[in-house]
């Protein structure tokens, strides 16, 4: 039996006639705290809402799923959703609530926000990003401007709200940005491994691998360095020192026979190379591991 979800308009009240507001603003502690911080499940058919959370936590419920939130953040919940809340009794912040005819971008519009707008999100706030503390600021300013009745109240909460709202999404498609461009980089550098394991004997350079990935040079640097704080050359060099010591170790070859099966045609340039990565020469390498090996 599927559960009745009521529609409010604030929540807890449904006065049956049209709504006497465009925009109503309270604290989430007056409301929340006449329900033992539990914001049950419903909708509301004519608003849209916004939440800043200042501190506290507490999940919200989007449908059949939850999420954790964590201040700072912003959550926005268009028309028509079923949501509610769970919040800690120490949760500060606002929750806003707009006429969706009096928002300044139209829901339904197929532009970037007008999409944002249709869907709940939950934005986490960086206190330490200027975006994002001017949002923080621009919402407090909203809250003291719908207390205090002053001349050109509705024209600036109305600015208030349409610079809150483009801020917030601005700052929510940078962080799926920002994610999507970390799993891309997860997995070239796969496939940059994949690659250095069949070819690193051969000494191909870093643009053989660029190229190979289909990105440039210097995007291929960027990546490796951000992932993994060294650059694609020391990544090739790192994968020949490794095979050279697991072969010094595991097998009777000698110095100049394991050089040879590495791609190194002068012994000698082979015993500098080893020499500047591990500060010791092949043989001496060996000699100590040995010790170590049969001491352990």
């Amino acid at each position: 039996m599927r559960r009745h979800v009521p529609t409010y308009e604030l929540y807890g009240e449904n006065t049956g006639r049209g709504p006497d507001f465009w925009l109503h603003c309270e604290t989430i502690r007056s409301r929340s705290s006449l329900h033992q911080w539990e914001i049950r499940l419903h909708r509301h058919e004519s608003f849209f809402q916004i939440l800043y959370i200042e501190s506290g936590s507490g999940d919200a419920i989007f449908g059949d799923e939850s999420h954790a939130i964590r201040p700072p953040a912003i959550i926005t919940v268009p028309p028509g959703l079923n949501h509610g809340f769970r919040f800690s009794r120490d949760i500060d912040g606002l929750v806003i609530t707009i006429l969706r005819s009096h928002l300044s971008h139209p829901l339904g519009d197929r532009s970037q926000l007008g999409e944002w707008l249709t869907t709940p999100h939950l934005t986490s706030l960086d206190p330490g990003n200027a975006a994002a503390a001017y949002v923080m600021q621009t919402l407090r300013r909203l809250g003291d401007e719908f207390e205090n009745r002053r001349s050109g109240r509705n024209e600036m909460l109305g600015a208030y709200v349409a610079l809150a709202l483009r801020l917030t999404a601005r700052i929510s498609h940078q962080g799926n940005s920002d994610e999507l461009a970390s799993n891309e980089n997860d997995r070239r550098l796969e496939m940059l491994d994949e690659l250095l394991q069949q070819h690193f004997r051969s000494h191909k350079p870093a643009s053989f691998y660029a190229r190979e990935l289909g990105i440039s040079p210097t995007h291929l640097t960027r990546i490796v360095r951000t992932m993994t704080g060294s650059t694609p050359h020391e990544l090739i060099a790192g994968k020949l020192i490794e095979e050279a010591k697991r072969q010094l170790v595991f097998t009777l070859g000698s110095v100049q026979e394991i050089g040879f099966r590495l791609g190194f045609a002068d012994p000698a340039y082979f015993s500098r190379f080893f020499l500047k990565y591990t500060g010791e020469t092949p043989r001496v390498w060996r000699m100590k591991e040995k010790i170590r090996l049969e001491g352990a």
